[in-house]
């Protein structure tokens, strides 16, 4: 009885073992078999597809100009010559001790008025684009090897910091823009990155520095040319508008005889056209005054004096004040 009772527990242990075990076989089993249907239905995120370095272009060493081609026939029923052969006529000496009344003025020009249209002539010439700015640009971008001009930082208007070509090119220019490109999936492909282009109709105003000079020795007022300078109008990537500011500087008397080189556009008479050199000096421009030495002990713009920060209106009489001034001196100096 006893043997037969060892012989049941032995084999119920037997039993019990293979059990167990065969029950960790089933559990692997269905983990087995369940664990791909578990992977398939998670989402799993997809890796974006690669994005291509962005290479940033090299800013270019040349003024952004129009190249125009020459005409291989004379493209005028006359023979035209004495273009290329103008060279200005020297300054009158004014000795210092002559000059008993001198002051500086700063005019900025608006080219969309209709006196200053010329300015905007946009016709191409066997001598390039006739816009004004383009004749100005090529100024610079000759050099002064070249018969051309030299560009000044505007970092102050008393010609002090020479600027390179690739200088002018990136104030022209600004800074290279980067522009991501996406797939039909829009995701980010690659990033591409280029040189905004320029619009040479989008420089409209220029300004003007100038010193009136009253010589006692032939009794006359003089307006003296000199400098140049583009504006552009300062806007952040935000729409945040900084207002306008100088480009660059270019001295008068150097850049004469290249515009002694080139017509002003006359609507009137196509025949009958005068130099830029002509024009400056006949003065048939319009510039509002924007500065001056009159009562300036700050040397500040009008813009920025006390009391017409903000108010346009007030800085064009100051405007109209500045250029009366000037004008009262000088005819309080004769009797009648």
């Amino acid at each position: 009885m006893k043997k037969c009772f060892v012989k049941c527990a032995v084999l119920s242990f037997v039993l019990g073992g293979f059990a167990l075990t065969a029950g960790a076989q089933a559990k692997k089993t269905t983990t087995k078999k369940q664990t791909p249907v578990a992977r398939a239905t998670q989402a799993e995120p997809v890796a974006p597809p690669p994005v291509d370095t962005v290479v940033v272009p090299a800013m270019p060493d040349s003024v952004p100009i129009p190249v125009i081609k020459k005409s291989l026939r004379n493209d005028n029923a006359i023979e035209r010559n004495l273009v290329r052969d103008r060279v200005p006529l020297a300054y009158e000496n004014i000795r210092e001790d002559d000059a008993v009344y001198r002051q500086k003025v700063w005019r900025d020009i608006d080219t969309r008025e209709k006196i200053n249209l010329p300015f905007r002539y946009q016709a191409d010439e066997d001598a390039g684009n006739q816009r004004f700015i383009a004749i100005l640009l090529k100024a610079v971008q000759d050099g002064p090897d070249n018969g051309g001009v030299t560009a000044f930082s505007a970092v102050d208007d008393r010609f002090t910091t020479p600027m390179t070509r690739a200088e002018v090119a990136k104030q022209i220019l600004g800074e290279p823009v980067t522009v991501p490109i996406y797939d039909e999936d829009n995701n980010i492909v690659e990033y591409k990155t280029t040189m905004p282009e320029v619009n040479l109709d989008s420089f409209y105003k220029f300004r003007i520095k100038e010193e009136v000079i009253f010589d006692k020795e032939s009794s006359r007022l003089f307006w003296r040319i000199l400098g140049i300078a583009p504006l552009k109008r300062m806007i952040t990537s935000t729409g945040i508008d900084l207002g306008e500011s100088e480009m660059f500087w270019v001295y008068y008397p150097d850049i004469r005889a290249t515009f002694a080189r080139y017509e002003v556009y006359n609507g009137k008479n196509y025949g009958a056209r005068m130099s830029w050199e002509e024009l400056f000096e006949s003065r048939m421009f319009h510039g509002r005054i924007v500065k001056s030495t009159i009562d300036n002990p700050f040397n500040q713009y009008i813009s920025q004096m006390q009391g017409f920060n903000g108010k346009n209106i007030l800085q064009l009489l100051e405007s109209e004040n500045i250029k009366d001034k000037i004008f009262n001196y000088e005819q309080n100096l004769w009797q009648y």
